[in-house]
């Protein structure tokens, strides 16, 4: 009796999982079923969204192609940005004997051309336009607008190609150089407002800004390595000004390393060779070295200085003349920053026995302190006290005392600057 039970169990154990596995084989059926709808809904959709892409791509070609096969640029409308730059400024000198300062050496009475932040009371100094597009997968095209009171001043208006291989790029219109630190950036952009006074007193308010063509480099390396090549139409007359064909040409060779996570070091040398105004020689060199060390997500401290030496042949001797100028800017977060900014000319070996008899010509320094405040990364409101004793106004040396506040405002579509 007890056999024949467990004859009956075993028999209704295989039979209960004989059905068990059948039900198991029919979930498995009904989830490839499953996954194969599935499967051909995914390539559905996919083969419509690639018709939808291919739809859109044979839309944008045929509205940048017309009957004659010309290319229009409807779909490659350029960024625009404005910006505009105003100050107020305080100033122990009248505006008619400030504007014709001169500096020992470098700028005569009634050349310094001044551009920004001209009058005591209050200047507007510019509205820039830029505008930038790409054009093709070849080149970019980029332009700058300068709207002083009184004129409109193409600042820069260039190309720049987009896909050339081994790391060169080519760039070719009217543009700032990229000889030294702070030439190629745009006055809104430094860390103080007046230029500095070797720049002024080699380059001018302009700097090396002319119509040539430029190329780069960029060495295949982890540590960032670029030299460039440039020619260019030379106009600048501060030191060079023969413009009877193009004559100036620069060279430069520009590195960056970080040490550690928070210390970035970039430094350059530079070297613009042109002929002068009455066709000799004039050769600048440059050096500049820009550390930075990052405190935070927004705070950081800046370090940054700039060396320059000119020879220039005037005939009857040669001009050797050098300046530099040092300033530490302190990031303390967002919207908030200050600086200090030392300027001087530490070499002048030139003759000024015509028109400073009798004035000191020696210790040609400037001081600046520097706060600033930027409610919103676009807006800017600038404070800054000079102490200058660079310049010479009818015929006396003058220390001249500043105190100004600058307002800077940039709307639109604008780059990130350089550090």
């Amino acid at each position: 009796m007890k056999k024949t039970m467990g004859l009956s169990l075993l028999a209704f154990s295989s039979l209960f999982a004989e059905a068990e596995l059948d039900a198991i084989k029919g979930q498995l059926k009904q989830q490839q079923v499953i996954m194969q709808n599935l499967q051909e809904k995914v390539l559905q959709l996919t083969n419509q969204n690639q018709a939808k892409e291919q739809n859109k791509f044979d839309v944008q070609m045929a509205q940048n192609s017309d009957s004659s096969s010309s290319f229009s640029q409807n779909a490659y409308l350029p960024d625009i940005a404005l910006i505009l730059n105003m100050s107020a400024v305080g100033r122990n000198v009248k505006n008619s004997e400030y504007a014709n300062y001169a500096i020992p050496g470098f700028i005569d009475s009634g050349d310094a051309e001044l551009p920004f932040n001209k009058n005591r009371g209050f200047n507007l100094n510019y509205a820039e336009v830029a505008m930038h597009s790409t054009v093709d997968p070849y080149f970019d095209a980029f332009a700058i607008f300068h709207l002083h009171p009184d004129a409109l001043e193409i600042e820069e208006a260039f190309v720049r190609t987009r896909a050339l291989p081994y790391g060169l790029k080519i760039k070719a219109g009217k543009f700032k150089s990229s000889f030294g630190r702070i030439n190629s950036m745009h006055q809104h952009a430094w860390n103080f407002d007046a230029q500095p006074i070797v720049y002024e007193a080699f380059f001018g308010p302009d700097s090396i800004s002319d119509p040539g063509i430029q190329l780069q480099w960029v060495a295949p390396t982890d540590t960032y390595l670029m030299a460039g090549i440039e020619a260019l139409q030379g106009t600048n007359d501060r030191s060079f000004g023969d413009t009877e064909q193009s004559n100036l040409f620069v060279a430069y060779l520009k590195t960056s390393v970080d040490i550690g996570d928070d210390l970035s070091i970039l430094g350059g040398i530079s070297l613009a060779h042109g002929k002068n105004t009455i066709a000799n020689a004039t050769d600048v060199y440059g050096m500049d070295l820009t550390l930075r060390e990052q405190l935070g997500s927004y705070s950081s401290l800046v370090w940054q200085s700039e060396y320059l030496y000119r020879n220039k042949d005037i005939g009857v001797s040669n001009d050797k003349q050098a300046g530099l100028y040092s300033e530490f800017i302190y990031h303390v977060d967002r919207n908030y920053s200050g600086g200090i900014r030392y300027d001087g000319i530490v070499q002048n070996n030139t003759d000024l026995s015509v028109g400073y008899t009798g004035v000191n010509t020696d210790n040609l320094d400037k001081y600046t302190l520097m706060l600033e405040y930027k409610p919103f990364p676009m807006s800017r409101i600038r404070l800054e006290y000079t102490h200058d004793r660079t310049k010479v106004i009818n015929g006396q040396r003058k220390d001249i005392n500043e105190v100004m506040m600058t307002l800077n405002i940039a709307a639109g579509a604008h780059g990130a600057h350089s550090y």
